[in-house]
């Protein structure tokens, strides 16, 4: 079964899907940004809203082609002309170990490298997250600073085109802004 996605721009309407995501501590549990409280509907929203004024990030919700489900997000924050932090969540945990992720992060590099010109790109992983690990290395990212409990890679434009040149994939799935 070819699980095609495509990206879409984030939109408020998200809020009523993703706020029970940030109530499921088992997404969460290789995160920095572990949620304190029990989200609501209204606090999701209100977060949201705030998240979408800011320039300097570009939020994309994850949908599966043929039922255009939401069923995750992948962004690009602290982004400026040179470089910017990547960050990718699969909420709907059917949709895990599916190659969602790899998709995804495919996807928005290339937004980010071919589109955006980016030099650099960054992220930030736990060490236990075997399976983004394993999506980060099949992209070219490389370990730059390895402090417990997350590893910090970065890829660069240069390094993603050449890893692309013979894998680009975009015949199995689509990006729409």
């Amino acid at each position: 079964m070819n699980n095609g996605i495509y990206l879409r721009p984030l939109v408020i309407e998200d809020a009523k899907v993703s706020y029970q995501w940030r109530n499921n501590p088992e997404i969460w549990k290789y995160s920095r940004f572990i949620p304190t409280n029990a989200t609501t509907m209204e606090t999701e929203t209100a977060w949201l809203a705030e998240a979408l004024k800011r320039k300097d990030q570009v939020r994309f919700a994850i949908c599966i082609e043929n039922s255009h489900t939401y069923i995750g997000n992948v962004q690009l924050i602290k982004m400026n002309n040179v470089d910017a932090e990547f960050h990718l969540f699969i909420g709907d945990t059917n949709w895990w170990g599916k190659g969602i992720g790899r998709k995804s992060t495919n996807l928005l590099l290339s937004y980010a490298f071919l589109e955006k010109k980016l030099e650099k790109v960054s992220l930030e992983v736990h060490k236990d997250n075997l399976p983004a690990i394993s999506i980060y290395n099949s992209q070219g990212f490389e370990n730059k600073d390895l402090s417990f409990p997350y590893n910090v890679m970065e890829l660069t434009n240069t390094k993603y085109i050449t890893n692309q040149t013979d894998k680009y994939e975009k015949n199995y799935y689509s990006f729409s802004q």
